[in-house]
């Protein structure tokens, strides 16, 4: 199962995941702590993530994430709704 490192505002939680886990879900049902998020679908861009490591185990990004986040994929951002989790995974979250 995924080991997830997960940082936001000081704080760093490290937690074992089922594979194919989505970390907004996790959240919303209060098994994953300190996530920000808001709708869950890729609209808002409040789940926005930077992937520290792990990226490369990804599913490419989708249209979603294409059309919320343009240039800052390239910088390594990602909207944590639209990520199903199959590998270990390092992410930030800024305030």
């Amino acid at each position: 199962m995924p080991i997830i490192t997960f940082r936001r505002n000081g704080f760093t939680h490290v937690q074992e995941v089922k594979d194919n886990a989505n970390l907004v879900v996790l959240a919303g049902i209060k098994q994953f702590p300190n996530v920000k998020y808001g709708c869950g679908m890729g609209r808002c861009t409040k789940c926005v993530s930077k992937i520290i490591k792990g990226g490369e185990h990804l599913d490419p990004p989708n249209w979603k994430e294409q059309k919320m986040l343009g240039e800052k994929l390239n910088l390594g951002y990602r909207l944590t709704c639209q990520l199903f989790i199959t590998n270990d995974l390092e992410l930030e979250q800024e305030n």
